[in-house]
C-alpha cells in the first residue's frame, strides 16, 4: 500500500509569508517529479513550487491568498512510481488577459509606461515586413494561454498576446522568461522587423542587432537589468519609433523666482517638506497647458481625433536605484505651490521606497523630466505616450544678458520642450515655451 507523504514549501531564500497566486494541481491528479504544484509571489520575483517526487496528490492544503513560508504544507500525496501527470485543462484565463481583437504585427512590442498608458496594440508574428495588420492571432478566441496571473500582468505591461508565446514550463506554462524570449524575438527579428506604429504609418525595416563577443576583448561583467528598467526600455522603445519627436529649446529667466522661493525655504522646511524649483515648473506648466491645451491632449485610437483633456495631471519622472519611475501629481491646477512641494515630497520617497501604488503612475497628461539638480544644458526627452508632449529641464546658470541698455547677471533655466509633430507644429511649440518661460520669470502669471 502507497504511503501519503507531505509537500511542504522549500526553502525560497529570505522570503517568508509570500503570498500564493495560483494552485496548479487538484485531488486525484497525477504529478511528476519537478512539476509545478503551485505559484507564489513576493514584493520582488514570482516563483513556482516544484514536486520532490511523483505521486497522486490526495488533498491540497492551500488555496489561492493564502500566505506561505519555507516548511509550510502544500500537498499530502499518495507515494508511488512516476506516473504521467494527468491531462488537465490549462487554468482558465482571467477577463483582463483575453485577446484583444487588436493585434499588429510581430515587429513591435508595446507597454503602457510605468504610467498608464493607452490600451497598445499586441505583438503577433510575421515572416516578412508588412504594413500593419489588426486580425487577431488564428484560433485565439478559443485558446486561452496557461500562465499565472503576475505573468498575464506581465505580458499586458508589455503588450504581448499570450497566445502567441511558446510555454517551457510543464504543461505548456509560460514564464516570465517565455515573454521575456518572445520580445526580444520580435525586436531582433531577421531581417526586417516591422516597427508597426500608429494607424498610417508606413512599416520600418530594421536591420538585426550586431551579436558581438565582449570577452574576446577584455573583462566583462553580465548585470541583468531590473525589472523596471526592462519595462520602460519596451515603452521607450515604443514611443521613439511610433511618435514622430521634435525637441523645442528655450529659457527662462528665473532670477527672481529663484529669489522668492529661497526667502520660503525655511517656512517649507518648518513644515517638514523642501520647496523645490520643481513645484514652481509644474504650476507653471499648468498655465502654459490651460493657455494651449493642445498640450495637454492625446490622440485617440483611430488616430484621427484629438483628446482634449480638462485635468491636469502631471507626471514627474523620478530617479531610482533600479531605474526611472513616473509617478503623477493629479489635479495640479487645484494646489499651491505649498501643497505641490509637499506632494513631491512624498511621492518621491514612496517611489525610492517601492511603495508607489499602480494608481499613482496613470492617468497623467504632461510629463515634467528634471535634470536640473544633476547638470547638463539641454537634453530631448522622449514622451510618454499617449501624452503628446513631456518638458525637459536642465541645470540653471548665472550669465550676463542684454536687456537693451546694458549687461546684467541673469539666473537662466534651460527649457527643453518635446512634442508629437502629427498633433503639435513647430510654431505652436515655439510659442508654448516662450509663453512658460514668461510665467517662469514672472510667477504671478500663475495667478492670471
Amino acid at each position: 500500500m502507497a504511503a501519503t507523504r507531505e509537500v511542504v514549501v522549500p526553502d525560497i531564500g529570505d522570503f517568508k509569508d509570500v503570498d500564493v497566486i495560483e494552485v496548479l494541481v487538484h485531488p486525484g491528479d497525477a504529478i511528476a517529479p519537478e512539476q509545478s504544484l503551485i505559484t507564489v509571489e513576493s514584493d520582488k520575483a514570482t516563483m513556482e513550487i516544484p514536486a520532490p517526487f511523483a505521486g497522486v496528490v490526495k488533498e491540497v492544503r492551500i488555496k489561492v491568498g493564502d500566505k506561505v513560508s519555507k516548511g509550510t504544507p502544500i500537498l499530502a500525496v499518495e507515494d508511488g512510481e512516476a506516473t504521467q501527470p494527468s491531462a488537465q485543462a490549462p487554468a482558465p484565463a482571467k477577463p483582463e488577459a483575453t485577446k484583444s481583437p487588436d493585434a499588429v504585427s510581430e515587429q513591435k512590442p508595446v507597454a503602457p509606461a510605468v504610467s498608464e498608458r493607452s490600451p497598445a496594440p499586441e505583438l503577433g508574428a510575421a515572416a516578412h515586413p508588412a504594413p500593419v495588420s489588426f486580425e487577431p492571432a488564428p484560433g485565439s478566441g478559443a485558446f486561452k494561454p496557461h500562465a499565472s496571473p503576475s505573468v498575464r500582468k506581465f505580458a499586458r505591461e508589455l503588450g504581448v498576446d499570450l497566445a502567441r508565446v511558446k510555454g517551457s514550463a510543464p504543461k505548456g506554462r509560460i514564464t516570465q522568461e517565455d515573454v521575456q524570449k518572445f520580445v526580444k524575438g520580435a525586436l531582433s527579428a531577421a531581417p526586417g522587423a516591422a516597427a508597426a506604429g500608429q494607424p498610417g504609418m508606413l512599416p520600418v525595416t530594421l536591420i538585426p542587432m550586431p551579436q558581438v563577443d565582449f570577452a574576446k576583448f577584455g573583462p566583462v561583467e553580465a548585470k541583468p537589468l531590473s525589472r523596471i528598467r526592462k519595462l520602460s526600455g519596451a515603452n521607450l522603445h515604443r514611443n521613439w519609433v511610433s511618435i514622430p519627436h521634435v525637441t523645442q529649446f528655450e529659457e527662462a529667466d528665473i532670477t527672481e523666482l529663484e529669489a522668492f522661493r529661497q526667502a520660503n525655504t525655511a517656512e517649507t522646511e518648518k513644515q517638514g517638506f523642501k520647496l523645490t524649483m520643481l513645484s514652481f515648473l509644474i504650476k507653471a506648466s499648468v498655465t502654459a497647458l490651460r493657455q494651449y491645451p493642445a498640450f495637454n491632449s492625446s490622440l485617440d485610437a483611430s488616430g484621427e481625433n484629438l483628446v482634449i483633456k480638462k485635468y491636469y495631471h502631471i507626471g514627474v519622472a523620478v530617479d531610482t536605484p533600479d531605474g526611472l519611475i513616473v509617478p503623477v501629481i493629479r489635479d495640479a491646477d487645484r494646489k499651491g505651490v505649498f501643497e505641490l512641494a509637499r506632494e513631491l515630497a512624498e511621492v518621491s520617497r514612496s517611489a525610492r521606497e517601492k511603495k508607489l501604488k499602480p494608481g499613482d503612475m496613470q492617468g497623467g497628461t504632461f510629463s515634467i523630466s528634471s535634470l536640473g539638480g544633476i547638470g547638463g544644458t539641454a537634453f530631448t526627452p522622449i514622451i510618454n505616450a499617449p501624452e503628446v508632449a513631456i518638458l525637459g529641464v536642465s541645470k540653471s546658470v548665472m550669465r550676463p544678458v542684454w536687456d537693451g541698455k546694458e549687461f546684467s547677471a541673469r539666473l537662466m533655466l534651460p527649457l527643453s520642450l518635446s512634442y508629437d509633430h502629427r498633433v503639435i507644429d513647430g510654431a505652436a511649440a515655439a510659442r508654448f515655451t516662450t509663453y512658460l518661460a514668461s510665467v517662469l520669470s514672472d510667477i504671478r502669471r500663475t495667478l492670471l
